[in-house]
């Protein structure tokens, strides 16, 4: 596995979509953090990211299943997923290392908004004066959102040989789990709202980006990939039905 995802994470380095993927994030944040006065930190007067927060997750609709779209489906449109099916190598194995270096990436592009972090906090008056917990809860949250969009890309991808019908299919997929919940709760009413809520992701990250790290959140989070995971490995069989 880990051979897979060093290749897997070396191929996306070593190509145009990598930077790309980074790039966008990197610049939609910075724009709506620090340049744009309606959601502007420096404008805005409080010592809080809340705006990438808020933003992150509908950049990375689109931008985690660009990363997948590639991971079996060009393999498929190229011929080679026979031969990297022969390998000594299990299903699992394979897929974990394809998933890996998907959200491996997916976390590279996080690790410059620090840089935010530090900012505000040495900006706020008085200095510090920021909620690290929620901090640090929300960036926890970004990370099980991306594992999550993660394995449903991947998903995707093992369903088609067609790289843009894997990229739509997991957009698709991505928003219903992350938004689509919480949709059809508003229309609900009393304890059924409420229920229907939980099985979507936002209200997960909502409790997350509060600073609260319970553990049902987690064994949400978890439990979405490894359906995501056992899916993609339930298409893989198919081959031989």
């Amino acid at each position: 596995m880990l051979t897979i995802l060093r290749k897997e994470f070396n191929a996306f380095l070593n190509s145009p979509v990598a930077y790309v993927v980074l790039g966008v994030f990197l610049v939609a944040t910075g724009l709506f953090v620090w340049v744009f006065p309606d959601s502007s930190v420096l404008d805005y007067g409080y010592a809080d990211l809340q705006t990438l927060f808020n933003l992150a997750p509908w950049i990375f609709l689109f931008l985690i299943p660009a990363i997948t779209m590639r991971t079996f489906a060009e393999e498929k449109k190229a011929g080679t997923i026979e031969l990297l099916l022969t390998r000594p190598l299990t299903d699992g194995q394979i897929i974990g290392g394809k998933y890996l270096a998907c959200f491996l990436l997916a976390l590279l592009a996080l690790v410059p908004t620090l840089l935010y972090y530090y900012s505000v906090y040495k900006l706020g008056s008085p200095e510090g004066n920021i909620d690290s917990a929620a901090t640090v809860g929300s960036y926890l949250g970004l990370a099980l959102l991306a594992a999550v969009f993660a394995a449903i890309g991947v998903l995707a991808s093992a369903l088609t040989r067609d790289q843009i019908i894997a990229f739509l299919v997991a957009v698709v997929g991505c928003f219903l789990v992350y938004s689509g919940f919480d949709s059809l709760a508003s229309v609900l009413q009393g304890s059924s709202a409420y229920y229907v809520s939980q099985l979507g992701i936002a209200a997960h990250y909502r409790d997350l980006s509060k600073g609260l790290v319970d553990s049902r959140d987690l064994v949400y989070f978890f439990s979405v990939v490894a359906v995501a995971l056992q899916a993609t490995r339930l298409a893989l069989r198919s081959r031989n039905w």
